[in-house]
């Protein structure tokens, strides 16, 4: 007899990833009736009394964990107030409230800017806290190694007495359908995406971007993102355990290789069919110089990405075009 299909909580499943580990459970046969979201207007989750109330009355039997404020550099330096609060409050508050619940499976969504600024490349697990962090996105970095320990602390106080099993995943530069094209506050692949779009249907003869062009960079498809976590979560916990360690646990989710910002750049023109010139403006911040994850433990685990860049880009491209003008 097979077991109950479970009872799951996607957090955040109107962003990029909440929205594509929707997907995916979804084309892995999770019917509607064991899905459970709420938008943000339904449920706040810096609320502290209102995510309890969330949990107790749902009870979910697993909780995936992708809530969270997220921006690029801009929004990073701008905003870091709004980013290490809210996003502490959110893994806190649901954490805790998902203990209480008695939820045993939770799977915790980090991000790669918890690795130093200069950790030796590619980076491994063990990097974590060895080192001074990127300045411009600190704040957002120390709210996502708290979750990782969060996860961690609960797990080495409750794991045996309760059968609490969270664990985390840090996922390299996401991108894909969902993506936010906002010209200020987006991540670098839909920020060239939306400016070379504009570009070409103005008829610019050139772009300008951040930078020297010179840092390397990891790119991951959203979807493949999102595969990779519904395996982490479905590990067996002693093949789970056999290849973390109770205070190292967190996963690397990477596509495997970088590529230069300017090759991006060139990638995405070609991709949207621009053939302007790109100037690159050194007055801007470059941000971490390379990033590029290692992601042996994940292999080891029997996963790796699917999906190629050039693949990738032309889907990300078709999101843009069918939903730019309710996106930007």
């Amino acid at each position: 007899m097979s077991p109950p299909t479970p009872r799951i909580y996607v957090a955040g499943h109107r962003g990029m990833v909440g929205a594509a580990i929707v997907r995916t459970l979804q084309a892995q046969g999770l019917p509607a009736s064991q899905l459970i979201t709420r938008t943000h207007a339904e449920l706040d989750l810096t609320d502290q009394a209102a995510v309890r109330a969330f949990f107790a009355q749902e009870q979910p039997d697993q909780v995936y964990l992708a809530a969270a404020k997220v921006g690029g550099i801009h929004a990073n330096n701008t905003y870091p107030a709004d980013f290490i609060y809210q996003n502490l409050m959110i893994e806190a508050n649901v954490i805790e409230a998902a203990f209480r619940a008695g939820v045993k499976k939770l799977l915790f969504l980090g991000s790669s800017c918890i690795y130093p600024k200069l950790a030796a490349q590619p980076m491994t697990e063990s990097a974590l806290l060895t080192g001074t962090l990127e300045p411009t996105n600190e704040p957002y970095a120390i709210a996502k190694i708290a979750g990782i320990k969060l996860c961690e602390s609960y797990n080495r106080q409750y794991g045996a007495s309760h059968g609490v099993d969270y664990r985390s995943v840090m996922p390299t530069n996401l991108y894909g359908p969902g993506d936010n094209y906002h010209p200020e506050n987006s991540h670098v692949v839909p920020a060239l995406i939306r400016r070379f779009h504009e570009a070409q249907a103005q008829g610019t003869p050139e772009v300008a971007i951040w930078g020297t062009g010179t840092p390397l960079r990891e790119f991951l498809y959203v979807d493949d993102m999102a595969a990779a976590s519904v395996h982490v979560m479905n590990l067996a916990p002693a093949v789970y355990q056999q290849h973390t360690q109770p205070m190292l646990s967190h996963i690397n989710v990477g596509f495997g290789s970088d590529l230069s910002i300017a090759d991006l750049a060139r990638a995405v023109a070609a991709t949207v069919g621009y053939t302007g010139s790109i100037r690159f403006d050194t007055s801007k911040p470059d941000g971490t110089p390379r990033k590029l994850m290692d992601s042996s433990r994940l292999h080891s685990l029997g996963w790796k990405a699917r999906v190629s860049l050039t693949e990738g880009l032309a889907l990300a491209y078709q999101d843009f075009l069918q939903n730019a003008p309710r996106s930007v």
